[in-house]
């Protein structure tokens, strides 16, 4: 069965009264609208996709389909990475950007199209800069666009595994330690964290979170879930408190349709363990309509600190 892949919204990089001004003056405009602190940081932007079935349409249909919410506020990061390069100029800019999975998809081809969204300005001369601010937009619509087309064609669901990334890998892919860099990561997730390779438990905290374990706690529809959760301990295992230099957004939580209340017991794990794992900043928004989650996203992203 085929699918239309809704086409991703496309931003404009600045407006047009910008095009009358100045380099300085444009910029001295966007640092405003950005914050002054967020107008001296180089971005280090990582959007990690989970490919589990939570975007099969056939499974979870909406409207509009949780692949094309997804692709839509891709496109409004990639927006956003491109007004930092703009804000700073071709020469000064030393943004970096990339889609990852974790663990890699076994497909190839997956693979070889999120390669072509791994930029990093600081490599680059002027000339290619220009080059980027020019085709990312259009390079990024078709390569999300050719990534999740193909995992809803072949139905297989290799998910994320979102824990072991945090406890191995995120230091070494998410965060650079020059402090001139801003490190945003972005997670899109129903929330149900879960992979068959990390099922660890340590008492009452796990490696996963699922909709069974909510039931065996009995969390649901119990009015005192909160002191439970507290009383019990109960969550996410935590391996590392060294995230102080991390900024994460968490996008797309969708709860099971016989339990919306679940995502607040998923919003309330998610922040301890970012909590205990001292992230700088944090925030999860439950899936709505694309336009919505950018209104909600950009005092995060335009008050830094």
């Amino acid at each position: 069965m085929k699918y239309l892949f809704l086409s991703l919204i496309i931003f404009t990089a600045g407006c047009n009264s910008d095009q009358t001004k100045s380099p300085i003056q444009a910029q001295a405009k966007q640092s405003t609208s950005l914050g002054a602190t967020q107008a001296n940081k180089q971005l280090n932007l990582t959007i990690l996709l989970d490919l589990s079935d939570r975007i099969d349409p056939k499974k979870f249909p909406e409207n509009p389909e949780h692949y094309a919410r997804d692709s839509a506020l891709i496109n409004y990061f990639t927006d956003y990475f491109l007004q930092q390069l703009k804000a700073k100029g071709t020469y000064l800019s030393k943004g970096k950007m990339r889609v990852i999975f974790h663990p890699t998809p076994e497909d190839a081809n997956i693979n070889t199209e999120a390669s072509k969204l791994n930029i990093d300005l600081s490599k680059m001369n002027s000339k290619d800069k220009k080059t980027i601010f020019d085709s990312l937009k259009n390079t990024v619509s078709k390569s999300i666009g050719y990534i999740y087309n193909t995992a809803i064609t072949k139905a297989v669901w290799p998910g994320s595994d979102i824990w072991r990334f945090f406890k191995n890998d995120i230091r070494d892919i998410a965060i650079d330690t020059d402090s001139s860099y801003r490190n945003l990561l972005i997670i899109f997730t129903d929330g149900y964290i879960y992979h068959a390779d990390s099922k660890i438990k340590e008492g009452n905290r796990y490696s996963y979170i699922t909709p069974e374990l909510f039931d065996t706690y009995k969390l649901r529809n119990d009015n005192q879930w909160v002191n439970k959760i507290d009383k019990l301990d109960f969550g996410l295992i935590t391996k590392r408190t060294d995230l102080s230099n991390l900024e994460v957004l968490v996008l797309e939580i969708t709860p099971t349709p016989k339990h919306k209340n679940d995502e607040d017991i998923i919003g309330k794990v998610l922040d301890k363990w970012f909590r205990e794992m001292q992230v700088k900043r944090w925030k999860v928004f439950n899936s709505d309509l694309p336009q919505t989650t950018k209104q909600k996203l950009e005092p995060f992203l335009s008050n830094p600190d």
